[in-house]
């Protein structure tokens, strides 16, 4: 029988306690429930069974698998399932519980669209149902203060979960001392609806951002929980990747996630424009009008039948009706990305960003058809007016692919990435700009150099992991050594604020001549890497934004709209 100890309820958990190992009789069961298999390489017929770690917690005793120097406890409750009326409501806590709670599988995926089959981005996800607001804890064999990296997947706000393989947190745990930690929250409609009789319904009349108040519960959870495994509350970066890296930056913004992390990783992120829950802004229609139309086009007569139908028509449905994003409504989010930076509103915490050199080979579907040389110049001169010189210089006519490949990328991912870097450097915190411009030749025959989220699995270890139909990374000692580099570039600004690597360049911070690395064969320190493109889009979105009545995000390049004159505070 399993002596779990005294459990501690309310406040800070202290650093480390209440870690036991449980009998290898218990240790073989839950082997035999869960499926794992046996280590590679062990001989034929050879069996080695992980240890059951427990940890006691604030919020309950919990049984993990220890195995090669690590700890994980996977499908961790935070919030209590969000059906019926807790749909579309605020995330509540879930209640702390008695005796030892398994945490030796993942927890379902939030409801999503299912992956299209042959996508290098495919993953068969297991389980799906709204019961999903569970976390993934990594924890390295003696942690101790051990810093905190809290992963937020990507996937359009629409699909993805923190049990994704990419994701598995055993080798950045073990190689760096990190504790890691992934999460859930909830996508789509389901996460990101804004409808007026939600409003009604809340105490501050707002609705929407539902995904967004997930996240923030899972830090409040890692915040109050985490130092019974061994990391330190005081130090968390949050990190995240294209949507993930997105949420990161509306964390970054939003008041109501102040004082929950003290570092941020953005990678690939999009500080495209939002809209605003009531009223028109920047572009974009009213939310809750948005929320009003999709329940027409369920056929739902009520709120009540809307939280009665199927979740999975509901996704469905919002396939072809609905596009998530983060809302306006003046308390979780109070204005467009860029103004709270320009106010000075954002968490004030040292950044990473960075982005991809093929960051839309591998989202073709934002791209509009490929004109011939000719039409591709008259149209950027059309709608840049007096930019467009300095555009055709940057992005020239006589290859138009490469020119909109290129101009949709440094519109939304490049000019984020370094728009994160100036901010933050200008409000006095180390900065970080990264461009991941590698590539091996599974990804080279796909047309893929560089892809979007390519650079996930160095970051993690997991490079030789996944699954196809990711292109398939050589067994190469200079893919290790990137590998590594990457990952210990991460682990070390997780720890101190200053990404560094044994036996890799310096990397100096953002503010030192803009200086960015470059992730090619090998990392390299390259001063003012994107700068000149970064001031021709920064010029854009100043004007659209001085103009106010246009949106910001992929309407670029031969599809821009005609581009507002020049204003004095956009020079």
């Amino acid at each position: 029988m399993l002596n779990i100890g005294r459990r501690l309820d309310g406040g800070r958990t202290p650093r480390r306690f209440g870690k036991l190992v449980a009998s290898s009789l218990l240790a073989s069961a839950l082997l035999w429930q869960a499926g794992c298999a046996a280590n590679d390489g062990l001989d034929a017929g050879a069996t080695e069974t992980p240890s059951v770690n427990v940890t006691t917690a604030p919020a309950g005793a919990l049984q993990g698998v220890a195995e090669d120097g690590v700890t994980v406890y996977r499908g961790i409750p935070f919030a209590l399932a969000p059906v019926g009326e807790r749909r579309w409501a605020p995330p509540q806590a879930f209640p702390d519980w008695d005796g030892v709670r398994d945490a030796t599988e993942f927890g379902p995926a939030c409801p999503q669209p299912g992956a299209r089959p042959g996508s290098i981005y495919y993953e068969k996800l297991g389980e799906v149902n709204e019961d999903c607001l569970s976390l993934n804890v990594w924890v390295p064999d003696g942690a101790e203060d051990a810093p905190v990296f809290v992963w937020i997947h990507g996937g359009s706000l629409v699909t993805g979960a923190g049990s994704q393989a990419m994701y598995d947190g055993a080798k950045l745990a073990r190689e760096t001392g990190l504790i890691v930690v992934t999460i859930n929250y909830r996508l789509g409609v389901l996460g990101y609806l804004a409808h007026p009789g939600l409003s009604a319904e809340s105490p501050q009349n707002i609705s929407g951002n539902y995904g967004l108040k997930d996240q923030v519960a899972a830090l409040k959870w890692v915040e109050r929980n985490i130092g019974a495994f061994g990391g330190n509350p005081d130090n968390v970066t949050i990190a995240g990747e294209s949507a993930g890296a997105l949420s990161v930056v509306l964390l970054m913004v939003s008041p109501e996630a102040r004082g929950l992390f003290n570092k941020a990783v953005a990678q690939s992120a999009y500080m495209v424009s939002m809209a605003p829950l009531r009223g028109t802004r920047n572009g974009h229609p009213s939310a809750e009008e948005a929320g009003v139309a999709f329940q027409e086009k369920t056929g739902a007569a009520s709120l009540g039948e809307l939280r009665e139908m199927d979740a999975d028509k509901l996704v469905s449905i919002a396939g072809r009706a609905f596009v998530p994003f983060g809302v306006i409504d003046d308390v979780w989010i109070t204005d467009q990305m860029p103004a709270a930076f320009d106010k000075g509103e954002q968490a004030k915490v040292p950044v990473l960003a960075g982005f991809n050199e093929g960051e839309i080979r591998s989202l073709r579907f934002l791209l509009p058809p490929v004109p011939e040389s000719d039409a591709y110049e008259a149209a950027i001169r059309a709608s840049h007016g007096d930019l467009a010189d300095r555009f055709l210089d940057t992005y020239p006519a006589d290859k138009p692919e490469a020119s909109m490949l290129a101009t949709t990328r440094d519109a939304m991912y490049g000019w984020t990435a370094e728009r994160l870097a100036a901010s933050q450097t200008a409000a006095g915190q180390p900065s970080y700009f990264y461009f991941f411009d590698h590539t091996y030749p599974a990804a080279d025959k796909l047309g893929l150099r560089a892809f979007h989220a390519m650079e996930i699995p160095y970051v993690f270890g997991t490079l030789f992991d996944i699954p196809e139909p990711w292109p398939q990374a050589p067994r190469k000692q200079s893919e290790r050594d990137l590998m590594k580099a990457m990952m210990h570039y991460w682990a070390s600004f997780a720890r101190t604020g200053t990404p560094s690597a044994e036996g890799a360049p310096d990397w100096p911070a953002y503010g030192n001549d803009a200086t960015g690395m470059v992730f090619a064969a090998t990392p390299k320190a390259w001063p003012g890497l994107a700068r000149a493109r970064f001031e021709l889009h920064e010029t854009v979105v100043c004007r659209r934004r001085a103009d106010g009545t246009l949106q910001w995000n992929w309407n670029v390049g031969i599809i821009s709209p005609p581009l507002p004159p020049e204003v004095p505070e956009c020079n």
